[in-house]
Parts: C-alpha cells; sequence; structure tokens
C-alpha cells in the first residue's frame, strides 16, 4: 500500500452516507441494488482488536487479493512551537515546547496509518485475467469503543456506482462481528453491459471480505471462532437475492 498527498475528489453518486441508513434493505437509494452481510469473527477483546485494526488499515482489501495504492491523505496538523507564556506579573506560566502533530491514535502498532475520511485510493481488482482500476473515497469512519470500521464511494473510472462499509463491533456477550453493507449499479452503459459478470465478481470478492478476518494476528484464535459457512453461502447467492431481503451470518 502507498500514500501520497491530498486532492479534492467527488463521489459519483448523491447518497454519500446511505450505507448507515437501518432501513437500506428496504428503502436503498432509488435505482441503486443493496446488499447486506454479517458474520462472527471472534470472542474477546483481543479478537476485536485485531479485527478492527485490520480493518482500518486496507487488510480486509488487501487479504481479497486487490491492491490499495492511497493516492491523498487530507492534511493533518503537522504541529507547532508554542513559546513561553507569562501571567500578568511577568512569571512565565508555561515554558516553550514544541508540540507534536502525529497522535498515536491515528496510527497501528505497527506504525501504519489508520485510514481516515477524505483518504481517496486506487484499488486494483483482478476480473477475468485482467485488472481494473477502482478509484474510492473515504466518505466517513467509524470510530466509537465497542463499534468501528469505515466507508469508502465510488469515483469517476469506478467500475460501480455507489457505496460500500466494513465495520467490526463488540456486541455484550464479547462476540466480535464484521458487517458488510453497500449499495451498488453499473456506473456506465458499458458495465451495464457487462453486469451479470459484475455480480459474480461481486459476490466472489465478498466471500473474500467475510474470510479475511479470519487472518488476523497469528496469537488470536481465528478459524476455529469464525462462522463463515453461511455468510459465505449468502455472499455466493447475492445475484439471485431480491432487493429487499436480507441474508446474515448470525
Amino acid at each position: 500500500m502507498r500514500r501520497s498527498t491530498h486532492a479534492e475528489t467527488h463521489t459519483t453518486y448523491g447518497e454519500v452516507g446511505a450505507t448507515q441508513a437501518p432501513d437500506l434493505m428496504q428503502y436503498p437509494p432509488k435505482g441503486f441494488r443493496p446488499a447486506e452481510y454479517r458474520t462472527r469473527v471472534g470472542h474477546g477483546d483481543a479478537r476485536f482488536e485485531a479485527a478492527w485494526i485490520a480493518t482500518m488499515t486496507w487488510k480486509i482489501q488487501e487479504r481479497s487479493g486487490i491492491e490499495v495504492h492511497v493516492d491523498s491523505v487530507p492534511p493533518v496538523e503537522e504541529g507547532g512551537y508554542h513559546p513561553v507564556t507569562f501571567d500578568d506579573d511577568g512569571v512565565p506560566v508555561d515554558p516553550a515546547h514544541w508540540e507534536q502533530g502525529r497522535d498515536e491514535s491515528r496510527f497501528a502498532p505497527d506504525g501504519t496509518p489508520f485510514l481516515t475520511a477524505g483518504t481517496t485510493a486506487t484499488l486494483s481488482i483482478s476480473a477475468y485475467g485482467r485488472s481494473v482500476q477502482a478509484p474510492v473515497r473515504v466518505v466517513y469512519v467509524v470510530d466509537e469503543p465497542r463499534r468501528k470500521g469505515f466507508a469508502y464511494g465510488t469515483l469517476d473510472g469506478h467500475p460501480e456506482s455507489g457505496e460500500e462499509s466494513w465495520v467490526v463491533d463488540q456486541t455484550d456477550d464479547a462476540s466480535v462481528w464484521l458487517s458488510i453493507r453497500s449499495f451498488s449499479r453499473p456506473s456506465t452503459w458499458r458495465w451495464k453491459l457487462v453486469e451479470p459478470f459484475m455480480r459474480r465478481q461481486q459476490a466472489m470478492y465478498t466471500r473474500r471480505y467475510l474470510r479475511a478476518l479470519s487472518l488476523s494476528e497469528p496469537d488470536v484464535p481465528a478459524e476455529a471462532d469464525v462462522d463463515l459457512e453461511a455468510a459465505a453461502e449468502a455472499a455466493h447467492d447475492d445475484e439471485i437475492r431480491e432487493p429487499g431481503s436480507r441474508r446474515s451470518g448470525d
């Protein structure tokens, strides 16, 4: 994964953030096809931490065979020099110091920066013997104590138009879950001509996404805790589902 500097971009659809809507499956943006999957990926705090760190560093995509090139990142305050300050009597209150701009909460333990809203990237996706370039923009980030993830929206040049989200949450019984939600449609009439093939590819990559978090840190129990069979079957059957239906791994 490579990174460069920030550049302003715009999504190719107007319903930014709609993957957060509770009724997405029943009332998707007009003309778009919704999908939703949820599968258990483990149990316990260590599992939750490993899963959300992987999610927030593009590991789900990379472990699914997608190359991620980060094109631009929103600017972050680099830090600044704060001179000595004095009270009304001229007594020094705060010594001069340099305030570092690096916020450690923005980085994984290995130093990999977490993705942030506004980040743009180009995904290289293999399909039928060729590589398809798919530009995306991170449209929101979820950062709650027991729920973390992000969504990206499509940019010009992406085969599809729409949005997809990946959110890891930990329930009261300490179970860890991955939820994937999306709405999409072919971005141009040319891609519309091969829509059945696109759906098969989308289902294949969804199965890979659902399995990606089973490859988390080696000291964290993985495969035995992952309830993948039903979720993977749901992804496989995705292209024949009615838009108003919902398939889940729980």
